[in-house]
């Protein structure tokens, strides 16, 4: 069975494109990335990468001896998200579940950015979660001066489609769902830049590649 001249070079670009990946994963040194554990919006893939393109799921997992909670810093209301945001607060017994994201160390200063970690919003900590049969070290972050409020439902809605999206336990999820929220019903630009890349991922998945559909004959 003779392929014809399409499908041949269909199929070398494909094993070339395979090659590539490849080898740039083989030249991907792990002492330029690091584990950040989330737990808030960057549950959802789409939010987390619109500013931090290299962020790839590793695993899930849960922070022991801390509870979620929703607040503002010095009760100012985020500008973005009209509510309350995540954040972790020390609970003997408690714990908190949520995504082991890899990330390109490049991207820490994008992730600093978005915590607000310069203007004293959020401080960096590292912590050690539990992730199915061991430990790893992460990068999260923490609230400073917060204020309890309560979040947003579009807030809530992110945190509760990644966790759905990332499997986090369903225990988990439905207590996700009976957060209580501010009612808020305004327009937030962030989420609609989340739904656009979630449009743009569901059409990957559903075209993830062109594939050659020329009928081949014997010759």
């Amino acid at each position: 069975m003779a392929l014809c001249k399409r499908c041949r070079f269909d199929s070398m670009l494909g094993i070339a494109l395979i090659l590539l990946v490849l080898e740039i994963l083989d030249a991907t040194d792990p002492q330029d990335t690091f584990f950040y554990f989330a737990y808030g919006s960057n549950l959802l893939k789409e939010r987390l990468q619109l500013e931090n393109p290299s962020a790839r799921i590793h695993c899930v997992a849960k922070l022991q001896d801390y509870k979620l909670a929703f607040g503002n810093h010095k009760g100012q209301v985020s500008r973005r998200w009209h509510g309350g945001v995540a954040t972790i607060e020390p609970r003997p017994g408690a714990e908190v579940w949520g995504l082991v994201w890899r990330m390109n160390t490049p991207d820490l200063e994008n992730l600093d950015r978005q915590e607000g970690v310069k203007q004293g919003i959020y401080s960096p900590m590292e912590v050690s979660v539990w992730a199915t049969d061991h430990d790893l070290s992460c990068r999260t972050y923490i609230m400073n001066n917060c204020t309890h409020a309560l979040p947003s439902p579009q807030y809530l809605k992110v945190m509760v489609m990644g966790a759905e999206q990332n499997k986090v336990p369903e225990v988990y999820q439905e207590k996700l769902k009976a957060v209580e929220t501010n009612k808020y019903d305004g327009s937030l630009p962030v989420m609609k830049k989340i739904e656009k890349a979630l449009k743009k991922s569901k059409k990957r998945k559903k075209h993830p590649s062109k594939v050659c559909t020329a009928n081949c004959s014997r010759k």
